[in-house]
């Protein structure tokens, strides 16, 4: 019997050469969004990468995030991006090289990091939790690889915080609970002290950064594939999905959009003294 697959193209389960422009259009589009920079920034800030260290960007996509790495460690140090999909992995090694950036890429999952025990100063783990179903065992073995002293940074999504308005509030609800769907683990951004506990690390910040929509423009290829996955499990019908999406339109055009998720940031570091539980 196949065992059914999570629902996520980010997943390592679901790589295919098929879908990697839609990942990397959407990679780029979040790169660009001024929440996610603004939490990048706090991470950078509170896990302070030093030159001469060893860092590593787990699921490291198009690899922005391993180049800003690579260039705070400078020559001395090395950052390394894990990413299982080949598509993105070549995009990734292909923009470094245009960059001149020395990140270097390898396949890799985040449950099965190809690293040995304690051999890490830095682990950056930015929204791959969320598509994890068992995101505990990722967590475990960001802990076993890394040094005493050594730092991890997690940044999440938590899809239950997505908020949309205007709106019939049965109509909404229906939508957004298709982003729950979506992910294998849709609670992540909450769960992440939690787990970085669990793995015996400790937590030294917290931050969270609300992923703002434009006001003025609808979202529609989000918006449409919730309304219909809506429209098919039977929570709204056609002209409930139809009167959201006109009232949705003429928000935007007053400028009066809301459309929102909260992702979370934790940063922890294993200690000196004790040993992580998953070594």
């Amino acid at each position: 019997m196949v065992k059914p697959q999570p629902t996520s193209e980010f997943n390592a389960h679901n790589v295919s050469s098929a879908n990697v422009d839609r990942l990397v259009a959407a990679l780029d589009a979040q790169d660009s969004a001024d929440g996610v920079r603004r939490l990048r920034a706090w991470a950078r800030a509170a896990v302070a990468v030093r030159p001469g260290e060893v860092v590593v960007d787990v699921g490291s996509g198009t690899g922005s995030v391993a180049r800003t790495l690579a260039a705070a460690v400078t020559a001395e140090g090395s950052a390394l991006g894990i990413e299982p999909n080949p598509g993105l992995r070549a995009l990734a090694e292909q923009r470094a090289r245009e960059a001149g950036s020395a990140a270097r890429f390898v396949a890799g999952d985040a449950s099965a990091l190809p690293l040995p025990d304690a051999s890490v100063d830095v682990v950056w783990c930015e929204r791959v939790l969320q598509h994890l179903a068992e995101p505990e065992r990722a967590v475990e073995e960001f802990a076993r690889v890394l040094r005493p002293g050594g730092r991890v940074v997690l940044l999440d999504s938590d899809w239950a915080t997505t908020v949309l308005h205007p709106g019939d509030p049965d109509t909404v609800a229906a939508l957004t609970s298709g982003a729950l769907a979506a992910a294998a683990n849709p609670y992540a951004g909450r769960k992440l002290v939690g787990q970085l506990s669990a793995a015996g690390l400790v937590v030294d910040d917290r931050g969270s950064q609300a992923l703002l929509q434009d006001h003025a423009s609808v979202a529609w290829p989000l918006v449409r594939m919730l309304g219909e996955s809506a429209v098919r499990r039977g929570l709204i019908d056609a002209a409930q999905r139809d009167r959201l999406y006109e009232e949705l339109t003429e928000a935007a055009a007053l400028g009066a959009l809301h459309m929102s998720v909260t992702m979370f940031g934790a940063v922890a570091h294993r200690s000196a003294q004790k040993s992580p539980s998953a070594t």
